[in-house]
């Protein structure tokens, strides 16, 4: 399987200042809209592949997945388009923590968007049966221990698929795809190294059933140098 690890772009909350005026559901800014362009653009060329899987005569990708977060989905609207295929939501690649504010004595989770309201505004999505009408989240924040175990979850289910002729995308957030990157390389959870992402940096991973090989990370030279933000 060749995998294709994507962060979201630039949101409102990226964007700010002062933390503190978080809110629970950011959107992209017109920054992070234009990265999630520029990104469909490089992928749609091809770029994200070497040479030689470029010329294959396939698709440059087979499937996209996203998170349900609104800033993932939205960055992943325009890589679907361009590329022809239908983004996949999958819940488990949300970020850490979930859906909250902090409130200072306590940090406090806020449900999830809910399926009517997701179909809605990303009719062309793949939703999964479990993102019902009560919302995807619903509970409260999510300890960083826990979004470790969630990410080991994933990397176990991406290294059964490693057989897989796939190309795979998954668009997702900075500390769940550093979570993911330490899951897939067998360290411990939350030790090690932090792998950084700029929004809509790439990462290229091929995952093979004896041993897997990073190609690239956080690559980001489909943006500007105005476009570079964390």
């Amino acid at each position: 399987m060749e995998l294709f690890l994507i962060r979201h772009g630039q949101s409102t909350n990226n964007a700010l200042e002062d933390w503190t005026q978080r809110v629970e559901v950011p959107l992209l800014t017109a920054s992070g809209e234009r990265q999630a362009e520029r990104a469909a653009t490089h992928l749609s060329a091809g770029l994200h592949l070497t040479p030689v899987l470029r010329t294959a005569r396939r698709p440059l990708l087979d499937q996209l997945y996203c998170s349900p977060m609104i800033r993932a989905m939205q960055t992943a609207h325009p890589i679907g388009r361009e590329l022809g295929i239908a983004p996949q939501v999958w819940v488990d690649v949300h970020e850490i923590g979930g859906i909250f504010l902090d409130h200072g004595e306590r940090k406090v989770g806020y449900p999830g968007r809910t399926r009517r309201e997701l179909a809605e505004r990303f009719p062309q999505y793949h939703l999964p049966p479990t993102l019902t009408e009560d919302g995807w989240w619903n509970r409260d924040f999510e300890e960083a221990h826990e979004g470790h175990a969630r990410a080991a979850i994933v990397a176990e289910a991406l290294r059964a698929r490693a057989a897989e002729d796939a190309r795979v995308a998954i668009v997702s957030h900075g500390d769940f795809l550093s979570a993911l990157l330490q899951a897939l390389g067998g360290q411990q959870p939350g030790a090690g190294a932090y792998f950084v992402h700029r929004n809509t940096g790439i990462t290229h991973i091929e995952i093979a059933p004896q041993a897997s090989r990073v190609h690239y990370l956080n690559r980001f030279d489909h943006l500007d140098d105005e476009l570079l933000t964390y």
